[in-house]
């Protein structure tokens, strides 16, 4: 069975996924609304102090070379 974009179990085909789009949003079948937007909130933390971590460690010249290498990724593509 596919899934949706956040995880969400979804039929295959595409009448019955339409049928059950149809049904969520007349309000006869609840969507599964434990899985939409179920981020683990320790990660989340975690990920926030890590940032501010790192960037207190970087010396200026190091923020000005990732900063200049991303510059260069951005236009390689273009």
């Amino acid at each position: 069975m596919p899934i949706g974009p956040k995880g969400q179990k979804r039929p295959a085909d595409v009448v019955s996924n339409a049928v059950r789009v149809m049904q969520i949003a007349t309000g006869q079948v609840a969507e599964d609304a434990d899985q939409i937007g179920s981020k683990n909130a320790a990660a989340v933390a975690l990920g926030r102090i890590g940032g501010k971590a790192r960037a207190k460690t970087l010396t200026a010249l190091q923020r000005t070379d990732i900063a200049r290498s991303a510059a260069e990724k951005r236009w390689q593509s273009r």
